[in-house]
């Protein structure tokens, strides 16, 4: 039997720390900025953010200035090469013979912002626990899972313009909820959360052209945490016959570090056992999953515990999916996993699923609670754990502000 080699160590301290989010395996990508200063592009290290425009403009790395923007679709768009390239320049840059004069700043004195420009917004809905607990809620459990449901992955157009980066609060909303004698207006009732991942996409795609599975997973560049916070009676009332609307479009929320996919590699694997067999088209020719402990908590305390090994259809298979009429798709495209769900209550990522529809009330820091209210906190956590470190995405956050009516 041999020993498991020992994971590589940066000259940053915190990166070895087992514990840190960021070790220098992980090397995720986002947007800071210092003092009020101009956002720039940086990548988390440790309890540090290396300033990746300082870098460039000492001739450190080479990304054609699009480390000085505020925002990464620009260095996204370089495409795989100089994907793989950055990275190893800056593993090899912060081992622990790297160059200690490496510009960096403190994590605790940034200020994190979107790190894209979110292009589109698209929320799928990929659970088989999640749909079916779901739909046994809106239509019974002889209809819970339409029958195209294990055909193709489901999903809707959200909005571009309502995602914000992790730490902006999200006011409650006001809307058409339905009534004893018909609609009545008011703020939401039945406020959720949804504990997802969001694969941002790394390349262009062309118009009336189709994205095999293998090709898709080539162009996403990375994942990032993601709630997509649900007006739960909204939707009841809207949702036939067009499906979500009004109530998805309150907020999405995601975490500031993009964690590329070549940090995920290592922890590659299947997801849900398959009921029936997939098109062609959907096929994947090896596992499009990766072994991510995800959880969430509501005022410090962790309600669900889940792994994104759950899920039926991969992000791959939900972009092929997505271009399968040639709609095409751009840089810095958002796609959301759905809610991830195992098969147990305390698995769950949303309320809706855990209280049962609000039926079984669960205790919150002593109190019985059905749904978010006014001043709630939310958090979003992930990690993929290696032997000796993990790679984690950092906070993903909000709190709710009350409606204005």
């Amino acid at each position: 039997m041999t020993d498991s080699p020992m994971p590589m160590k940066s000259w940053i301290a915190a990166a070895n720390d087992p514990a840190c989010d960021f070790p220098i395996q992980n090397l995720p990508y986002g947007v800071f900025s210092i003092d009020g200063g101009a956002p720039r592009c940086g990548v988390a290290i440790g309890d540090r953010i290396v300033d990746l425009a300082e870098c460039e403009s000492r001739g450190l790395l080479d990304a054609g200035g699009s480390f000085a923007r505020p925002a990464l679709n620009d260095f996204i768009a370089r495409g795989r090469a100089a994907w793989d390239e950055t990275r190893a320049r800056l593993t090899a840059l912060l081992t622990e013979d790297g160059d200690r004069t490496l510009p960096t700043v403190a994590m605790a004195e940034a200020t994190l912002h979107l790190p894209i420009r979110v292009t589109e917004f698209t929320d799928f809905y990929a659970s088989t626990n999640h749909a079916f607990n779901v739909g046994v809620l809106f239509r019974g459990p002889e209809n819970a899972l339409p029958p195209q449901w294990t055909h193709m992955p489901i999903g809707y157009n959200g909005r571009a313009s309502s995602v914000v980066v992790s730490g902006t609060d999200i006011r409650r909303p006001m809307g058409q909820l339905k009534g004893d004698n018909g609609p009545v207006w008011g703020p939401s009732r039945r406020l959720d959360l949804e504990l997802e991942l969001g694969a941002i996409v790394g390349a262009d795609s062309t118009m009336g052209e189709r994205v095999g599975v293998e090709q898709a997973e080539a162009m996403i560049f990375g994942y990032v945490l993601l709630n997509d916070w649900s007006a739960r009676d909204v939707q009841a009332w809207e949702y036939q016959p067009l499906g979500p609307f009004q109530a998805k479009a309150l907020g999405t929320t995601i975490s500031p570090w993009i964690v590329t996919t070549a940090a995920l590699e290592p922890f590659r694997c299947a997801g849900a056992e398959r009921v029936n067999p997939l098109l062609p088209y959907l096929q994947e020719s090896r596992p499009g999953f990766f072994d991510i402990d995800l959880s969430w908590s509501m005022n410090g305390q962790v309600m669900g515990r889940t792994n994104y090994n759950v899920m039926y259809y991969s992000s791959a298979q939900q972009l092929a999916h997505h271009t399968e009429s040639g709609c095409p798709m751009r840089v810095g495209d958002l796609l959301g996993t759905g809610t991830i769900s195992g098969p147990a209550p305390d698995q769950t990522g949303a309320l809706l699923e855990m209280t049962q529809g609000g039926k079984t009330p669960v205790t919150v820091n002593g109190e019985a609670r059905t749904f978010i209210e006014d001043g709630d906190t939310i958090a979003l956590h992930g990690q993929a754990r290696g032997e000796g470190y993990r790679i984690g995405f950092g906070p993903c956050t909000g709190t709710i502000l009350p409606a204005r009516p």
